[in-house]
């Protein structure tokens, strides 16, 4: 059996993987896995891509110590616009954030939704 070695991990939000996928559409007929995806994509994605960068660089401008990519992708992701939403997305992760910090969080993502 082959053993697969990751190199690198790196998340990615929703919608530069809808852009990708988008991409591929234009050059090739999805296959059912593929159009699966993008049915799905465009469900649940809230914010275009160019959006999404914006909002992940002031997110990332807060300077929040804890806060890694993937909590930042999560977030944008979800775009959560109230702090118990947000509390609940992070529960899962092992972080706790202050209060200040979760208001400041739901002020930048106010901003997009």
């Amino acid at each position: 059996m082959v053993d697969i070695e990751i190199l690198q991990e790196k998340p990615i939000m929703l919608a530069d993987v809808k852009e990708c996928i988008e991409d591929v559409k234009k050059k090739k007929d999805l296959n059912f896995r593929e159009s699966k995806c993008i049915d799905y994509i465009s469900t649940f994605t809230k914010i275009k891509a160019k959006d999404a960068e914006k909002l992940k660089k002031e997110i990332e401008e807060l300077n929040i110590g804890r806060l890694k990519d993937r909590h930042i992708i999560k977030i944008i992701d979800l775009m959560t616009d109230d702090i118990e939403s947000l509390k609940l997305i992070l529960s899962g992760e092992d972080i706790t954030l202050k209060q200040e910090d979760l208001n400041k969080l739901i002020e930048v993502v106010k901003k997009y939704a």
